[in-house]
């Protein structure tokens, strides 16, 4: 085994596939290990197949690669659907009684995915009928075949907790194949053991039942599986970690902002952030944390989730909502309505598949000019795009300063990939969230004074005061107005105002430092330049530490705003590169068309990919390899991805 061990689980939605991946990342996080994590699943409830890959290593990593070295199934489908991704020396693990199963009767297997699993077996010259015909054919290949009576098994287990229907613990077989995988890996128990109580802490008897399972199946997997020719070892660590998924780290992130209201209507993937914060929504005091709650609010739709978090904001709560692209679609007259009175709003945005239902729980970087130029007319808002776990919770907390400095809406761009992926890192510092309202003013401010809500200023920007503040009136409406809020169609006043809020545009740009709005990788003086955003950033990292080893100089341009861009940066770094390179999960490429908008430069290569998987370091490699050596064609667009 090399620096890194990638396991799969597969299997039926609702059959224990994201518990047992759970437990697996967390066993190894607590022996040490660095994990990244990334989990699909289908648009239905029950069911239909999905899958978790855990990728572990004594190094941090941060991106998801094309090989398995180790695949647990859970059912039929998982072996036929991913048997071709172990790498030799590699292992599957299945039930014994899938072994005659045959391929073309899987009733949950689709004709497209037949249609191109049979050209993969004529161009290999092999047909087999069943799943053991399958793994007899893997097997030559130098793939290890782990066998396993998962029924006998359960049938122990049952005598030994007094249950004689089995109908009852086979949903324990998610834990049994734990067994079977640590068991194979020779990996200390102590650490499954410490996981599967963290995952079930409320739970005496169901921890006491999986114990008994991991148990089993660990002992079963020592005495039988003697040649495996994993050994998977914890290292000593003394640096505190968190380990969280993408919409947990956004979640943590707005509660260390001061976010106290947030709305939602429930959309994949972006509702598992507000049910994140549910469950949060009393927090005790910690350190310089003072205790607190968030009030969270289910709403009846997203055009009442956007209007309700616009309320709030007016008052002087920092308010937030969250959503993916459908529902987004529906918020854009409420953004309207905050943008052309000056709300700070923020709105986390979780792109998907797109348009219309699209893929409900894929991957998609599709919606980059729709958030930027979302609702009909023209105000400013401020565009903010994290590109890793990390990035997410410090952007989640930075997204309300921005709000409230320039009083203009933020959205917030995060990808499927972030907001389901899951990944250890060196504790979060709650300490490096800065808190800056802007110019948020109280009564007292205005003691004697005449206040006007809209006042014209060198900045764009007016003094702020939440609604209901003793001696103050000013109006709040949906038309144009005047600086106190009156309705006015004058068309000198309406100029003036339009150019009073769009110039926040241009504060922004001049007072945001460059360092929030992108991230240089790599050399200075690399002839090669590549330039994305959101979530391809680690795997695009990761390519170029494989590129370096191959003696090619690769720089990176990682853009955090996009809006407003920080053209003059960009211009100073394409400027310097004889191959300019963009990576992008869409079509079109829309940054880099935004870049040529707003630079007049174009780009030389296009990395592309649309089809609701996330980059793999892999893939990432292979393509930049060919530009590298000139043999690449000017868009190479990337299939990978089950």
């Amino acid at each position: 085994m090399g620096d890194d061990f990638i396991w799969m689980a597969g299997g039926p939605q609702g059959s224990g596939v994201d518990t047992s991946a759970n437990i697996f990342a967390r066993a190894c996080c607590y022996g040490g290990l660095h994990v990244y994590g990334k989990r699909e699943y289908s648009s239905n409830i029950k069911g239909m197949h999905s899958y978790f890959q855990i990728r572990v290593s004594p190094k941090e990593i941060g991106a998801i690669v094309d090989r398995v070295n180790l695949l647990c199934t859970f059912d039929a489908e998982s072996v036929v659907r991913h048997a071709w991704e172990v790498a030799p020396g590699g292992g599957i693990i299945c039930d014994t009684e899938v072994l005659g199963t045959k391929i073309s009767g899987i009733p949950s297997l689709p004709s497209p995915f037949f249609e191109e699993f049979n050209k993969t077996l004529d161009e290999k010259g092999i047909h087999p009928e069943t799943v053991g015909d399958l793994l007899s054919e893997v097997k030559k290949s130098n793939v290890r075949i782990y066998a396993v009576p998962y029924l006998e098994l359960l049938k122990e287990i049952g005598k030994e907790i007094g249950e004689e229907q089995l109908s009852k613990i086979t949903r324990m077989i998610n834990v049994l194949t734990l067994g079977v995988s640590f068991g194979i890996v020779n990996y200390e128990q102590k650490y499954v053991d410490k996981a599967i109580n963290m995952i079930f802490g409320k739970k005496p008897k169901i921890i006491s039942m999986n114990l008994l399972a991991l148990n089993k199946a660990y002992d079963y997997a020592r005495k039988n599986f003697k040649d495996a020719g994993f050994d998977l070892k914890s290292v000593e660590t003394n640096e505190e970690r968190i380990f969280l998924q993408g919409t947990q780290a956004v979640a943590l992130g707005k509660l260390a902002g001061g976010c106290r209201i947030q709305t939602y209507y429930p959309i994949t993937p972006a509702a598992d952030e507000s049910e994140y914060l549910e469950e949060k929504q009393v927090f005790e005091p910690e350190g310089n944390m003072p205790a607190g709650a968030i009030i969270v609010m289910q709403t009846e739709d997203e055009i009442a989730a956007i209007t309700m978090a616009t309320g709030a904001a007016l008052t002087g709560v920092r308010s937030a909502t969250s959503t993916s692209g459908p529902g987004f679609s529906l918020m854009a007259e409420g953004l309207g309505w905050a943008g052309i009175n000056e709300v700070p709003v923020v709105i986390n945005y979780y792109q998907r598949g797109a348009p219309s239902t699209g893929l409900p729980t894929r991957h998609g970087q599709d919606d980059l000019r729709f958030a930027i130029h979302a609702s009909h007319g023209e105000f400013p808002r401020i565009v903010l795009c994290s590109g890793d776990i990390e990035e997410c919770f410090y952007d989640a907390a930075r997204a309300f300063n921005y709000a409230e400095h320039y009083q203009t809406p933020v959205i917030h761009l995060i990808d499927k990939a972030l907001a389901n992926s899951n990944k250890s890192y060196k504790m979060f510092d709650p300490g490096r969230v800065r808190i800056d309202r802007g110019q948020l003013l109280t009564a007292a401010d205005i003691s004697g004074k005449t206040y006007q809500r809209f006042e014209f200023t060198d900045s764009g920007i007016s003094p702020r005061l939440p609604i209901g503040t003793p001696g103050a009136i000013f109006w709040y409406t949906g038309d144009e107005h005047n600086e106190s809020g009156h309705i006015t169609e004058e068309p000198m006043m309406r100029t003036r105002m339009v150019a009073k809020r769009m110039k926040k545009l241009e504060t922004a740009d001049r007072e945001i430092p460059v360092e929030e709005r992108v991230n240089f990788f790599g050399d200075e003086d690399a002839s090669v330049t590549v330039v994305s955003w959101g979530s391809p950033k680690g795997a695009i990292l990761e390519a170029m530490d494989m590129l370096r080893k191959d003696g090619q100089k690769i720089n990176f341009l990682q853009v955090r705003i996009p809006h407003p861009l920080p053209k003059d940066y960009i211009e100073k770094v394409l400027n310097k590169a004889a191959k300019k390179i963009a990576i992008e999960g869409n079509y079109s490429g829309q940054l880099a068309g935004i870049i040529r908008e707003k630079t007049g430069i174009p780009m030389d290569y296009f990395i592309l990919k649309w089809n609701g998987r996330p980059m793999s370091a892999d893939e990432i490699y292979k393509a930049l390899l060919l530009i590298t050596q000139d043999k690449a064609q000017t868009r190479q667009v990337l299939t990978g991805g089950s």
